[in-house]
């Protein structure tokens, strides 16, 4: 877990997070980030460029005109409701494609599978780093919705209590528990790594 713990350090050093001037240069700075994150929870590469594209579309449209500073919150609000609108839709078309019997279009084709690949560890050959990646996002993903929210806002994206309760849309108590149970959680399965 050391060097799990000393990437994201890294990281969060590394990228002291300053207010940009333009959104444009906001947009650029979370970008990679936001699609990280839509990656991790949806396990879809071409969802998760879709939902990031769409949460900038969003904030753009919507909210160009509001200070620099409330862009980081909405932005990622905007993005872990689309990530979750995502999450349902695939979901109910799961359902309705098995209801409707086999999976197959009026040709006959098979339909495209809805439920997101089950990736398991990577190949013998990768890199140690790459592996404990590999392990810190499968135990993220592992985790509870909220719970997941609340690290990734927290830990990864560096927001304060205030900011992640507005970007999940619930009280800062419930950030802090959120993500208290969530580092605990993540600590248990990631013992192997100390």
């Amino acid at each position: 877990m050391s060097s799990v713990a000393g990437t994201l350090d890294a990281e969060l050093l590394s990228d002291t997070r300053e207010t940009p001037a333009t959104l444009d240069a906001f947009l650029a700075q979370v970008e990679r980030r936001a699609f990280r994150m839509a990656e991790l929870q949806l396990r879809q590469r071409e969802d998760a460029m879709d939902a990031v594209q769409d949460a900038m579309l969003r904030l753009v449209k919507h909210y160009r005109d509001k200070p620099a500073v409330e862009w980081s919150p909405l932005f990622w609000g905007i993005l872990r409701r689309r990530i979750v609108d995502l999450q349902r839709r695939r979901k109910v078309r799961s359902i309705v494609v098995g209801w409707l019997g086999g999976g197959r279009d009026d040709d006959g084709d098979e339909l495209p599978s809805w439920e997101p690949a089950d990736h398991g560890p990577g190949p013998l050959d990768r890199l140690h780093d790459a592996q404990s990646y590999a392990d810190m996002a499968a135990a993220v993903s592992q985790l509870p919705q909220r719970q997941r929210e609340a690290f990734m806002l927290r830990m990864l994206e560096g927001l304060d209590v205030a900011e992640t309760a507005r970007a999940m849309g619930c009280s800062e108590g419930s950030v802090k528990t959120h993500l208290s149970r969530a580092m605990h959680h993540l600590r248990d399965q990631l013992e192997d790594w100390r």
